[in-house]
């Protein structure tokens, strides 16, 4: 495929396919609200391009009602089963991983949801589609498959794990969390020269650590005046999880501490917290859904949340010690084991594990630096210019073909 810059569609029967330009590019990324990361991923991937280069960029939610009933549909039980019956979600997460049945499911998913992509791709007519969640990215490689359009494809797995809804010959080129993600998809097929590991992309905002005096006038503004530890808790931009459970836990530890709790988009969720806060023995902040994480993170001691791979990428961009907690089966369980095998976590499995973990870490000053230390090591706070250079180098920069 000729990729001279600034390639723009001709559609022809439904058949999408580029040809050469001067217009700025058009890029099209596709998110799914089935949570908040993936379109978080998506909108810091958005900045950095537009910063780095000529283009313009849509980011889309293939999750959305107008999309698709079907896809509406999908989301509604996704967001049942991983909130009420979490055991049936872990089966039919290790169900769809198997070799055979896996394979038949992910192309059911691909087929059934072909027609929501061929409707957003002829609505934006987009020069490159970027997908942030498998869903999308499966129709769109069905549609490459069956010769629908011929537009250069990239995954961004966000993600400590690959799950086999993600691996598709169509795919043109996959940016991956870890180095240990990019042999692993490398052994299922996917080429090396298609894969780069960059980290999960989060905003600029999360690589920013304030100075000393920041932080006490941050403590200050939410009503802290001592210089007592303080803890957030975070269910993820759903609020997910049984946060009220961890606070009552947390609050009969007799340590001294501060507690703030993002309840996201669970209203219901945030009123029972705020009941609490004059019963807690502990301040208590409660919060809704806000767009000042990265404060929330600069000035806490420990982050407790679910191990949602933007959250916790986030925290690791903040160096910020971070104990997992409910973490939802299948992906999220692989981005806790991967997060405490590398220092930079602790696992709590229940409630009382985590008051238990709490109090260790609180009482040994030591630990939590060395997680810090770790988190370090292992955060990638520019992934998403990475991606944005990477993507700009290889589709609009050159004449080669992508290698497949």
């Amino acid at each position: 495929m000729d990729k001279r810059l600034y390639p723009y569609i001709e559609v022809n029967d439904e058949v999408i396919t580029l040809s050469s330009t001067n217009k700025p590019a058009k890029i099209l990324l596709v998110s799914a609200s089935v949570g908040d990361g993936h379109t978080q991923a998506a909108l810091a991937i958005k900045a950095a391009i537009e910063n780095h280069a000529p283009a313009t960029v849509q980011v889309v939610d293939f999750m959305a009602g107008e999309n698709s009933y079907l896809n509406t549909l999908v989301k509604d039980v996704y967001l049942k089963l991983i909130d009420i019956f979490p055991d049936m979600y872990d089966l039919l997460y290790r169900f769809s991983q198997m070799p055979l049945p896996g394979s038949k499911v992910q192309s059911l998913m691909a087929i059934s949801m072909k027609r929501s992509m061929l409707t957003l791709i002829n609505t934006h007519r987009p020069d490159v589609i970027i997908c942030t969640h498998p869903f999308p990215c499966g129709a769109a490689a069905y549609l490459k498959r069956t010769h629908r359009i011929t537009h250069p494809l990239i995954g961004v797995i966000t993600d400590f794990a690959i799950h086999r809804f993600w691996r598709y010959n169509e795919t043109d080129m996959y940016f991956v969390a870890t180095p240990e993600l990019k042999q692993k998809l490398a052994t299922q097929g996917i080429s090396l020269p298609r894969i780069h590991a960059t980290g999960i992309p989060v905003s600029p905002k999360f690589s920013y650590i304030p100075e000393q005096a920041e932080l006490t006038i941050l403590r200050q503004q939410l009503g802290f005046s001592n210089n007592q530890p303080i803890l957030l808790i975070m269910g993820g931009g759903l609020g997910l999880g049984d946060l009220e459970q961890a606070v009552l836990a947390l609050d009969a530890l007799l340590l001294p501490f501060n507690l703030v709790v993002v309840a996201g988009r669970n209203a219901n969720l945030r009123r029972k917290l705020l009941t609490k806060t004059y019963s807690c023995a502990h301040p208590l902040k409660v919060f809704g859904y806000t767009r000042h994480v990265p404060e929330l993170m600069s000035v806490a001691d420990l982050l407790i949340t679910k191990p949602g791979a933007l959250t916790i990428s986030e925290a690791l961009s903040m160096r910020l010690p971070q104990l997992l907690y409910q973490a939802i089966p299948g992906h999220e369980e692989e981005n806790a084991a991967y997060l405490t095998r590398k220092g930079a976590a602790h696992w709590a499995h229940n409630s009382q594990t985590l008051a238990t973990t709490v109090n260790k870490l609180l009482t040994n000053p030591a630990q939590l630096d060395y997680m810090r230390e770790m988190a370090a090591l292992i955060a990638h706070p520019t992934a998403s210019q990475t991606i944005a250079t990477t993507l700009w180098q290889e589709l609009f920069q050159t004449d080669t073909a992508l290698s497949r």
